[in-house]
């Protein structure tokens, strides 16, 4: 084999590897275009995933925002519809409260309503001997019921007549310009047991108070349709 042979055969090898060579490389070329393109497409896949599970993250909290603002808004509604309910009924019993003033300015009746308040206290206490507390300026409507409202105790109890003593302290007065924010009373007695263990609060105010708090579901129910609970 001459020197021309050698150097066409040593040409077809060169050309064969070269084209083998470039063959690989545009396989490689390829093959790594292709993990490129899938390994992009991964990534922007997984950061949708993420901006759209923040999405839905911030979703649900602009939700429950929303529901506790509802929440609040209905609670502060409510404490309002409450609260005028309330208003509503102190205004109720304080023109109750006012009209309890008149009773005493009946003397004739106001005198027949003593005996009965005395005559219930003695039947709850169902003591010998009490103490009688009442304003000063009914000291002498009370004296002068005494002795009968003791003789009725006496038979509707089947008891000895009891001795009543009526306290040289006496309670508040009733309300008036002078005495507008101070204690006060608008009529009634309060007993109690010689020791003072016992005491029974028979005045007109404390009537009210235990009549309203009774017929309050009633009140309520009777002014806006439900009752209270």
């Amino acid at each position: 084999m001459n020197d021309t042979d050698v150097s066409k055969q040593i040409q077809q090898m060169v050309r064969f590897i070269r084209q083998e060579a470039e063959e690989k490389a545009n396989e490689i070329s390829v093959s790594a275009e292709e993990e490129f393109n899938i390994e992009k497409l991964q990534l922007v896949e997984a950061e949708k995933k993420k901006i759209r599970q923040e999405y839905e993250k911030k979703e649900k909290q602009v939700e429950i925002r929303k529901k506790i603002e509802y929440s609040m808004q209905l609670n502060a509604s409510r404490i309002k519809v409450l609260q005028a309910q309330d208003d509503v009924v102190n205004a109720m019993k304080e023109s109750a409260s006012k009209d309890l003033l008149n009773v005493s300015r009946d003397h004739h009746v106001y005198k027949k309503l003593l005996k009965v308040l005395i005559v219930q206290s003695l039947v709850r206490l169902k003591e010998p001997a009490v103490l009688l507390r009442c304003r000063k300026d009914d000291v002498h409507l009370v004296e002068s019921v005494l002795d009968s409202a003791k003789e009725e105790y006496a038979s509707k109890v089947n008891v000895h007549q009891p001795e009543i003593f009526i306290d040289s302290v006496h309670l508040p007065p009733a309300p008036s310009h002078h005495n507008a924010h101070g204690p006060f009373c608008s009529g009634g007695v309060v007993l109690a047991s010689r020791d003072g263990k016992i005491v029974f609060e028979n005045t007109l105010d404390a009537r009210l108070d235990v009549a309203f708090r009774k017929k309050l579901p009633e009140i309520r129910k009777w002014l806006f349709g439900q009752v209270a609970a």
